[in-house]
């Protein structure tokens, strides 16, 4: 199910992004667990001429990091994008999906 939805949510925000012709964003946050761990994330993006990025990293209470990146455009009723997202691991993988009117 999350496959499913995934790419469209990402088209979704991207779009809704653009709506903006310049803007950048920034968050950190962290948290303590149930058992007293604390989890840290991390995370930035910009707008700009129709086009989008955004970078996000997620570190455990054990120090076991994964990341996000993705960016994504739209132009005359078509959006694109893509993203890669690299586990704890090390393992990554990329997706790509696209929408048109």
């Amino acid at each position: 199910m999350l496959r499913t939805i995934a790419i469209p949510a990402v088209i979704a925000v991207l779009s809704t992004g653009v709506a903006t012709d310049t803007s950048a964003w920034e968050r950190k946050g962290s948290f303590v667990g149930p058992r007293g761990g604390t989890a840290t994330v991390d995370g930035s993006g910009s707008c700009s001429g129709g086009a989008c990025s955004r970078s996000i990293t997620k570190t455990g209470p054990q120090g076991f990091s994964a990341s996000r990146q993705g960016s994504g455009s739209c132009s005359g009723g078509s959006c694109s994008g893509n993203r890669t997202t690299t586990g704890p691991r090390g393992q990554s993988w990329t997706r790509q999906g696209s929408l048109s009117r």
